[in-house]
């Protein structure tokens, strides 16, 4: 298995990280897939993932709970705090909110950057929202159809790198899929990074033909245009490329899960070579490349 002479690039976001709690495991799972799926930064928006699930003894109010993180990306004019206090909202208010019994705690206590969740979220109590204490948090309470809901009022948010990615070229889908899911296992447990997109199966690049939808399929890496293009760089035998992208709280946290992501795939059984998304510099100012990481 080959590892490529090459770096994926990365970028500035800016994300906040937050504890979701539920009375019940199947409530849980409910509101933090709901936060944070459909990753879309594609169309301007946000993207977010799990960071792990916790148990009762690592929550505020002694429940199970899932911490997650929702990003945007970085700008210095400072549009991108007001961004992500749009995006968390709607997120929270369509996705965690409308789950029976859940809660909402700031992740981030070390951040002394922090958005008021009052304007956004605490007012969909249509002013019958109190500002309470609950579990040694300052916590906007919520009166709802079946109870209430709590949210932290200040979630803290911070810096952070977006768009560490892998490339796995294997023999056939099987062996992608395998490779994937040993990968997003491996970096999982790495503190403070996420995997948006888990096994994302369709690769972009910075140019296209269609502008007013964004960033188009990465075709020389298409396994079903192998036969039909002259510029396909889809090896012999190479039949599917999953990719894995991965955001953490660092850059640090992010070579770590790449390094622990292509540790776990080292054996697997058809796969042929890691490399990853590089485009010449045009997409992030961050270069990670991987064989430096395997000194």
């Amino acid at each position: 298995m080959e590892i490529e002479n090459t770096y994926c690039e990365a970028f500035d976001g800016l994300f906040a990280r937050m504890c979701i709690t539920a009375r019940d495991e199947k409530r849980l799972k409910r509101a933090a897939y709901s936060a944070t799926a459909l990753p879309s930064t594609v169309f301007g928006e946000s993207e977010g993932g799990i960071e792990k699930w916790l148990n009762e003894h690592e929550t505020p109010d002694s429940r199970k709970g899932a911490l997650v993180q929702l990003w945007v990306n970085y700008d210095k004019e400072g549009n991108a705090v007001k961004k992500l206090e749009y995006e968390i909202s709607k997120r929270m208010r369509q996705g965690i909110l409308v789950v029976p019994t859940t809660s909402v705690f700031n992740a981030l206590l070390d951040s002394k950057e922090k958005i008021d969740t009052m304007d956004r979220i605490g007012h969909c109590g249509d002013g019958y929202e109190t500002i309470e204490q609950r579990f040694g948090r300052e916590a906007i309470v919520v009166p709802i159809m079946m109870g209430e809901f709590r949210v932290e009022r200040y979630l803290g948010y911070k810096k952070g790198v977006m768009g560490g990615n892998l490339w796995f070229f294997c023999e056939s889908l099987e062996t992608a899929l395998e490779t994937g899911e040993k990968a997003l296992t491996a970096l999982n447990k790495i503190e403070g990074a996420i995997a948006p997109f888990g096994i994302c199966s369709a690769g972009s690049k910075p140019e296209t033909k269609y502008p007013e939808i964004g960033p188009t399929t990465n075709h020389p890496y298409c396994p079903t245009l192998k036969q039909k293009i002259s510029e396909s760089k889809v090896p012999e035998g190479v039949n599917s490329i999953p990719e894995i992208v991965i955001n953490g709280v660092s850059l640090d946290s992010v070579k770590e899960a790449m390094t622990a992501a292509m540790d776990s795939v080292r054996d697997v059984e058809g796969l042929v070579k890691i490399s990853a998304g590089n485009y010449g510099g045009k997409l992030g100012k961050y270069k990670v490349f991987l064989r430096e990481m395997e000194e």
